[in-house]
């Protein structure tokens, strides 16, 4: 859709043209998914007047939230875009609440009008419920045919208000972006919201309260345009020949150092990570190599949060806090390919709350299962809870909810949309999903459940922590919190998906799943064995036997010192249990 507006306002020449223009990053084109807002400004011309557009791509997926919201607070309008074909998705819905909270004006898009499987008329009537709009205010549209686009474009002049703000004001600019490049330095996104910007201005940043001067300000086209000064309203980029990522902050204000306005404008409120893990470089040399990348990272990704600590196993490496499980392995790629930096991921895992009986009442934040105290001092732990709202198809609900329920969750509400689509509300741990939950949604669906989850706080739950011993010595990178009732099954299928990675050796490897002192599980890597009787021909029983013995003790020996190497999948291979 963002690609035919900007063929049809004639942003881009036929050269430059290509899918997913605005989507920069190989992962997106692979995926084929938006994963960071875009910004980009487009001219057209409407009965004679030229009008300017910024255009903000936002993603899709629940895990990129973030980015949905800090674009809606640059904007006065969004077009909902809905698929003819697949009708409204549940994270549609909650990307639509935060668009109305911040007062835009919403332009409803019926996108994929020429499939041969869609049905507008029903897709219409679910977003007028939805709405409460006009049945006539929703454009019926293609993006693969351009059907539609210039309705979108005028309904974007005639509907969406012009941006208010007082050009006679000093600067006030919120911060929406920012990207790291080698050889500027931070590049920072803003939008103008009263007075105007200048190139060599001095500025300052009203979180650091720092001072710079503004080297290049311009707009964003598909390239960047410098230009001398960026009015009231208008969204521009600012190079500062900052070197330091953690200087800029996402949601900031700018503000003119002589003349400083009083008020930052309401920036985001600060991310919430879901899921943790830990990231560690596979040479303990490139740590800081693995924290500058980090930095540099979490400039172009704010929802990033991360902190340094230390595994036996692994070395020194870092605690990473992210908004889900495709956050996670975004991430991951990102920083292989954008900084060729080989690292190992642990097992992901939420943050409890712990309280001992010492301090019946003081939280324990735990976000790493070696943080868990012992269960002779444990009083309680609990868990975080999200609200998971499912929509599917009816011929599928049985399935969905065998699932949710496998899942420890708890059903709260069933809404029957229309006579085909159904709205599923459930209760259920924010650990269960982490996992494989999405890949098996979809699964148990056929590929028609869509899904999006909300956080409604702690509650108390029986864990245990499972720890995984190699040849008698606890990996810590293994450890996981588990639920009681799954400890058992979980700790025997850890032990057998080891036992299928872990190379052999010269001697027998134990792979133990215990909790406490108590093992659970077992599995044995058997050990290589070399035939040393091979040389005797005939003769004396009491040579063979002792050659056997001497080999015997070797092994013994070489068990009590041997190392056992772990292998990059096995640290994740906790993650595909099922397959």
């Amino acid at each position: 859709m963002a690609d035919r507006l900007l063929d049809f306002t004639g942003s881009v020449t036929a050269r430059e043209a290509q899918a997913q223009l605005l989507d920069s990053m190989d992962l997106e084109r692979e995926r084929g998914i938006t994963i960071k807002s875009h910004a980009i400004q487009m001219n057209y011309t409407h009965k004679g007047e030229e009008y300017t557009l910024n255009l903000i791509d936002t993603p899709g997926h629940v895990d990129f939230s973030y980015e949905v919201s800090r674009s809606i607070a640059a904007c006065e309008g969004a077009l909902l875009v809905v698929d003819a074909a697949q009708s409204i998705q549940a994270q549609t819905i909650s990307n639509l609440y935060l668009a109305l909270e911040n007062d835009l004006e919403i332009i409803p898009v019926l996108n994929k009008v020429d499939l041969p499987s869609a049905s507008p008329e029903e897709v219409t009537d679910d977003i007028v419920d939805l709405l409460g709009c006009d049945p006539s205010e929703v454009i019926p549209a293609s993006a693969k045919t351009g059907i539609g686009i210039e309705e979108i474009l005028t309904a974007i002049i005639e509907r969406v208000p012009a941006p208010k703000g007082n050009p006679d004001e000093s600067l006030q600019a919120l911060i929406f972006d920012s990207v790291y490049n080698p050889f500027r330095g931070v590049e920072t996104y803003f939008r103008v919201i009263n007075g105007s910007i200048k190139k060599n201005q001095e500025i300052m940043f009203m979180a650091t309260k720092k001072t710079y001067g503004a080297d290049e300000v311009g707009t964003l086209r598909l390239k960047q345009f410098p230009r001398q000064e960026i009015k009231t309203g208008d969204v521009g980029y600012l190079i500062t020949g900052i070197k330091d990522a953690r200087e800029v902050k996402v949601g900031d204000t700018i503000t003119d150092a002589k003349n400083p306005t009083k008020n930052m404008i309401g920036g985001f409120e600060d991310v919430k990570p879901m899921v943790f893990a830990g990231i560690y470089p596979v040479d303990t040399e490139d740590f800081e190599e693995l924290r500058s990348s980090m930095e540099k990272l979490q400039l172009n990704d704010a929802s990033l949060v991360f902190q340094p600590e230390s595994s036996a196993a692994l070395g020194f490496g870092f605690r990473c806090g992210f908004l889900g499980m495709l956050h996670l392995e975004i991430i991951q790629e990102r920083l292989e390919r954008e900084f060729d930096m080989t690292v190992i991921t642990t097992v992901p895992n939420v943050s409890y709350h712990a309280f001992t009986n010492k301090n019946p009442d003081e939280i324990l934040l735990v976000n790493n299962p070696s943080d868990l105290p012992e269960p002779s001092k444990l009083n309680r732990v609990e868990e975080p809870f999200i609200k998971a709202t499912i929509i599917t198809k009816s011929d599928f609900v049985g399935n969905v909810m065998s699932l949710c329920i496998e899942k420890r969750g708890i059903i709260t509400n069933q809404t029957y949309l229309t006579t085909e689509r159904v709205e599923l509300t459930f209760d259920m741990p924010l650990a269960e999903i982490v996992f494989d939950f999405y890949d098996r949604l979809k699964t148990v669906s056929k590929g028609y459940a869509s899904f999006d989850y909300s956080p409604i706080g702690m509650k108390e739950s029986k864990l245990v922590k499972v720890d995984v011993l190699l040849n008698g010595n606890t990996v810590d990178a293994l450890s996981a919190l588990l639920h009681q009732d799954n400890a058992y099954d979980i700790g025997k299928k850890m032990c057998e998906k080891l036992k299928e990675l872990i190379p052999r050796q010269q001697f027998d490897i134990p792979i133990q799943a215990a909790i406490g002192a108590k093992i659970i599980a077992r599995e044995t890597v058997k050990a290589l064995r070399k035939d040393v009787t091979a040389k005797c021909y005939g003769g004396d029983i009491s040579r063979k036997r002792k050659l056997l013995e001497k080999q015997k003790k070797g092994k013994k020996r070489m068990r009590q010192v041997g190392n056992v190497e772990i292998p990059q999948e096995a640290f994740m291979a906790v993650l595909k249990l099922n397959d």
